[in-house]
This record gives C-alpha cells, sequence and structure tokens, in this order.
C-alpha cells in the first residue's frame, strides 16, 4: 500500500498565504538516490523567492533544499549509506515535507553527538559562511571584514568563522537584542545600518575593510561599496532586502579599483572531494564546541506560512527550521 506523508506546497505563486499543508505519496528513491525522513527542515530566503515567482519554477511546488534525518531507503547504485544513517544536506528536492529525495552525492554523514535540529540547520547557511571566508576571500589573521544582519543565521556563522582565522569583525543589525547576539559571536564593532559606511571609516582609520560580505542587498549596497578599502571586495551573496540595482564598473574604478562578486553555492561545491571538505570542517568545529549553531525560530511543518512572514520580516535571527 502506498504511504502518504505531509508536506506544504504552492500552487501558484504569491505570498507567504499561497503555503498550505497538503498530503503526498512518499517518495521512491532512484538510482544514486536516498530518501530521508526529516528530523528538521531549513527555512532560506530562496523558499521564498521560488514561492513569490523569482525564481522560476513549476507549481504546484513544494518549496524546500535544506534538512537533516535518517535514511529510510537507499536507491540502486548508491555506496557509503545506510538505512539509518544520520545525515544531512543543502542540496535536496522538496524537503517541506516529512520525508524528501537526497541525491547521495549531496549528503553528508553527520557524525555522532550532533543533535539533528544542529544538523538541519547548518548546511545552507554553513556552507555559505565556509565558502565566503575560505574561497571568496581567504580570510586571514590580520583581514578587516565588515558582515551585514550579523544576527540572521549566516551572519552568526561568518562571525564566528572569520574570528576563528584571525580578523577584525566589524557588523551591522538592527536593534539591542541583535547587537547581543553579534557580539556573542566574536564581533568586535557591531554597527546600526544608519550610516554605517561613515562608521567604519572612522572604525579603520579612514582605510575601509578588506571584504564585505552583503546577503542585504538593496539597502546596503551602496554604503558597502563605501566601506571598502582600495582593492576591496564586496561579496554580494544575498538580497533579503530586495534585488540590488545595475551597478556602473566605473563606479568600482572610482572607489578604489574594486572588486565586485555575486557567488552562489553550487560554483563552490564542484567536487565530492570539496563538498565534504567544507562539511567536515563546519562539523569538526561543531562537535569541538568552536561553532555555535543557534536555532532562532522553529515552526511545525503545516505553519510554514508563518515562518516564511517572519523571515521575510526580517524579524528572526539565527536558523528557522521547520519541524515535520
Amino acid at each position: 500500500m502506498t504511504r502518504r506523508m505531509q508536506v506544504v506546497q504552492a500552487t501558484e505563486a504569491g505570498g507567504p498565504e499561497v503555503l498550505r499543508a497538503a498530503e503526498q505519496d512518499v517518495p521512491e528513491p532512484g538510482e544514486g538516490e536516498l530518501l530521508v525522513e526529516l528530523a528538521g527542515v531549513g527555512v532560506n530566503f530562496v523558499d521564498v523567492y521560488r514561492r513569490t515567482g523569482a525564481y522560476p519554477v513549476d507549481f504546484p511546488h513544494v518549496p524546500g533544499t535544506e534538512g537533516a534525518g535518517r535514511v529510510a531507503a537507499v536507491g540502486p547504485g548508491v555506496e557509503g549509506f545506510r538505512v539509518g544513517d544520520a545525515v544531512a544536506t543543502a542540496e535536496g528536492r522538496r524537503t517541506y515535507a516529512a520525508a524528501a529525495i537526497v541525491p547521495a552525492t549531496a549528503a553528508a554523514h553527520v557524525p555522532p553527538g550532533v543533535d539533528p535540529e544542529v544538523a538541519a540547520a547548518l548546511p545552507l547557511q554553513g556552507l555559505t559562511a565556509h565558502y565566503l571566508v575560505t574561497s571568496v576571500h581567504a580570510v586571514a589573521d590580520g583581514t578587516t571584514v565588515l558582515v551585514h544582519a550579523g544576527a540572521g543565521g549566516v551572519g552568526l556563522l561568518l562571525i564566528q568563522l572569520a574570528k576563528a582565522r584571525g580578523a577584525t569583525v566589524l557588523t551591522t543589525v538592527g536593534g539591542a537584542e541583535k547587537a547581543e547576539l553579534a557580539r556573542g559571536a566574536g564581533a568586535d564593532v557591531v554597527l546600526d545600518y544608519e550610516g554605517f559606511a561613515d562608521r567604519v571609516r572612522e572604525h579603520t582609520g579612514g582605510h575601509g575593510v578588506d571584504v564585505v560580505y552583503d546577503g542585504v542587498g538593496a539597502t546596503t549596497v551602496e554604503g558597502s561599496l563605501a566601506s571598502l578599502r582600495v582593492r576591496g571586495l564586496l561579496a554580494l551573496f544575498g538580497a533579503a532586502s530586495g534585488p540590488v540595482p545595475p551597478i556602473d564598473p566605473a563606479a568600482l574604478m572610482r572607489g578604489g579599483s574594486l572588486v565586485l562578486t555575486r557567488p552562489t553555492m553550487g560554483d563552490f561545491l564542484r567536487s565530492p572531494e570539496e563538498r565534504a571538505w567544507r562539511y567536515r570542517e563546519l562539523f569538526d568545529a561543531v562537535t569541538a564546541g568552536e561553532l555555535d549553531v543557534r536555532i532562532g525560530s522553529r515552526f511545525p511543518l503545516a505553519e510554514a506560512a508563518e515562518a516564511h512572514r517572519a523571515l521575510e520580516g526580517r524579524r528572526t535571527t539565527g536558523k528557522v527550521l521547520l519541524m515535520p
């Protein structure tokens, strides 16, 4: 008999209200795939972009790429995984569900002792923070960094990873509670968004920072460019406040031969070895107590619409999880 499970889907593009609970058949894993019963599901802005139609998808659409849980079934041709293994992924399919298909090549073994909710909260934001500080700009002792949204999921991880590599970290936040979280993660200087570029210059002796990590987008990009030193780098990795308007290359010249990049995670998971390296460093830091993964909000799976409202309203800190 076909098994059924709860999912959340959108039947059309729109606001959070288009996300509704439904039932679907439990999928069967195909060649090279795992079926994972999910203990926690990550909520991310990419899910919002797909729900709204900003990133084209076919409807009805079950959002989600991130989650962690136990392997429930193993498809043909899979090696290295068995039923019952604890796994996590940032590259699953239709994870707003009780169970989801995950390509075995995109699954990571979760080390013993790592809480399943932490495993669900870490992949997408952790991998993003890791490639930003290792590959987009190799942060090292003496690097000066500006991290926007320092109390957000990526922001808190970025601060910790940058500090572990010897950086001086400045960050922007909105409000006193978020400021305390950023300081707790190790930020050296915590700033309001208002006039932040001028404050960055003051704290760096007029030079500016080596790199700005900007996941906010439209409302911060101009100040981000103004915060950079000569030949500094702006990494735009998200657009929480809206899409960034076109940037005139001449503005980069006038700012001091600045470098602009728009990285995306898939380009930093180009091989099994690269993916394994990033997961290994992240999970090693977690198990060693050197990386704190903050879960700021948990919502039942059926309340995914409310989770999206909280995320879009910038009312969240750390990671937002759905609990199947």
